[in-house]
């Protein structure tokens, strides 16, 4: 660690690892309701897990970002973050909307639009957080050295916090309604959270790797364009049946197909600059996941999002099993494995350690991955089947889910691994033996620098 304001950081990657697992623990539960529907249904109904499961995700994917921000922008910028102090507030305002929301959903106050379910008071907690962001790292970079890396996070940071704005926006018109929350949802998970996704892949195969930044920022340059060249018009594959105009269908098939190449761009650049790298780093945890990550996102978000989103194929798929499959594979692949690759750099020089318990860390990186990807397949398999009986066949919706019921046991497994893997992650990251605290120095340099 080079800079003392990037132990800002430590606090948002510990707040962000606990809500981590409360989110994999819910999922878990909502996937054992797919297996005994009555399952705790009076006293914590299905779509109250769901909310708890699907908006811990989100924030705390969030609190990984700011947090990856304020530790690598500091290294690129070469200075200290503008203000510190700032930077707890916004911590204290993200829990304290966090802990909010949760309690409100608990005794069923809730705004009903998926993913956005938080009352109005935690929506305007969260945009004064952004805003309360914004100008803390806008004003490090504006103040130091800029870089290809701050430029793309910026960008993609400024945009996803502005596109927050459309979840204010509610009209009584259901068409309308669907479309701008599509312009939150769409625009952050596959255009501006892909921009933060490659500025932190970046930093992280720069510091590990040792490859040249010319070399990493002409990548990053080529796979930002492609993102958001595709993943803007891309956002007509939710157009389809929502009530607009015909040819949606024909732009969204289009254009959705071109997202498949910023996370092959993605996959390729990972790899192509652990070829090419010179360096030996010693953490070789987070090279495994950030190998990880970009793999996975390639299948998740690129091979399984195209497998459903021409017209013609989702007008029989939409709403199945296979768009969880797609859904689950894709956030684990980009974001998750991502956020989880920047937390095992940074927390052992935020910690001031050697970069420990690296047998535990990839074991959790292959419980995880193995457990997301069977779950995958799983609910790829249940999904189709799902198509076929009721899109085709025509059978009744709870007919269907009862011949689902062995892949549902089948996917509560694989979550099960899941969360094994990631309470081994949690374990290897926060309970650290004395013998591995390190003293920096000439011998003993922080991991990193």
């Amino acid at each position: 660690m080079k800079y003392q304001s990037q132990k800002v950081a430590l606090y948002y990657f510990v707040a962000a690892m606990a809500l981590f697992g409360i989110q994999v623990l819910g999922g878990l539960l909502a996937g054992w309701v797919y297996v005994s529907p009555n399952f705790l249904a009076e006293i914590l109904p299905f779509n109250i897990i769901r909310m708890i499961h699907t908006n811990a995700l989100i924030v705390w994917l969030l609190l990984g970002f700011f947090g990856a921000a304020y530790f690598l922008i500091p290294e690129e910028s070469e200075r200290e973050i503008w203000s510190p102090k700032l930077a707890y507030i916004q911590l204290i305002i993200l829990v304290v909307g966090t802990l909010g929301a949760v309690g409100s959903y608990l005794v069923g106050i809730h705004g009903g639009r998926e993913f956005l379910e938080q009352p109005l008071w935690v929506k305007f907690g969260i945009l004064v957080a952004a805003l309360i962001f914004l100008l803390n790292i806008s004003m490090t970079v504006l103040a130091g050295k800029k870089t290809a890396i701050t430029n793309v996070l910026l960008m993609g940071l400024w945009l996803l916090s502005l596109l927050w704005v459309f979840a204010f926006i509610n009209p009584d018109n259901l068409s309308l309604d669907k479309m701008y929350w599509w312009f939150v949802v769409h625009l952050w998970v596959e255009a501006t959270w892909e921009l933060v996704m490659a500025a932190i892949l970046a930093f992280l195969l720069l510091k590990l790797t040792g490859v040249d930044r010319e070399v990493v920022e002409k990548w990053l340059y080529v796979i930002v364009a492609t993102a958001l060249f595709s993943g803007i018009l891309g956002t007509g594959h939710h157009f389809y049946w929502i009530g607009l105009p015909g040819y949606w269908q024909w732009v969204g098939s289009i254009f959705s197909t071109f997202e498949v190449i910023p996370f092959f761009l993605m996959m390729s650049f990972a790899f192509v600059m652990v070829w090419k790298g010179r360096k030996n780093h010693p953490n070789k945890a987070a090279l495994l996941w950030s190998l990880g990550s970009s793999t996975v996102a390639f299948f998740g978000a690129g091979v399984w999002g195209f497998l459903h989103t021409l017209h013609g194929v989702n007008f029989y798929s939409h709403g199945t099993q296979i768009t969880a499959a797609h859904g689950h594979l894709a956030f684990y692949g980009a974001y998750v494995a991502l956020n989880l690759a920047i937390f095992t750099y940074a927390m052992p020089m935020l910690r001031e350690r050697a970069p420990y318990n690296q047998v535990l860390n990839m074991a959790s990186f292959w419980l995880m991955t193995g457990g997301m990807a069977f779950m995958t397949f799983v609910l790829t398999f249940a999904g189709t089947i799902q198509t076929h009986m009721q899109r085709v066949v025509g059978d009744y919706y709870m007919q269907v889910q009862d011949s689902l019921s062995i892949f549902y046991l089948m996917r509560f497994g694989a979550g099960a691994a899941v969360v094994i893997g990631a309470l081994l992650f949690l374990y290897s990251m926060l309970v650290v033996r004395k013998s591995e605290v390190i003293a920096p120095g000439p011998a003993n340099p922080v991991p990193g620098e």
